[in-house]
């Protein structure tokens, strides 16, 4: 996390689409499949586990989440930290 000024965050998340930051069990999978570089991410999730297209890859992925227990730590401290910028008082 680095901030760049009083009215700037700049900070962010390891994961390469925010698919990747539902724990794999919330989903019932042991672990997100790898995708080669250069392929696009969920397309080749959704190849992997056989989930058709991305936009039904998408409903599966929404609907497996039902709280923020079944978020990987970082996107959550990610979200934590810029809730904690934008309601600081000046």
């Amino acid at each position: 996390t680095a901030g760049l000024g009083p009215h700037v965050l700049v900070t962010g998340h390891p994961y390469i689409d925010v698919w990747q930051a539902v724990r794999p069990a919330a989903l019932g999978i042991d672990a997100w499949p790898t995708v080669p570089r250069g392929e696009d991410w969920k397309t080749g999730i959704c190849a992997r586990l056989g989930w058709g297209t991305p936009q039904q890859g998408w409903r599966r992925v929404y609907d497996a989440v039902g709280s923020f227990r079944d978020l990987e730590a970082p996107l959550i401290g990610a979200v934590e930290r810029l809730i904690d910028f934008v309601t600081e008082p000046e």
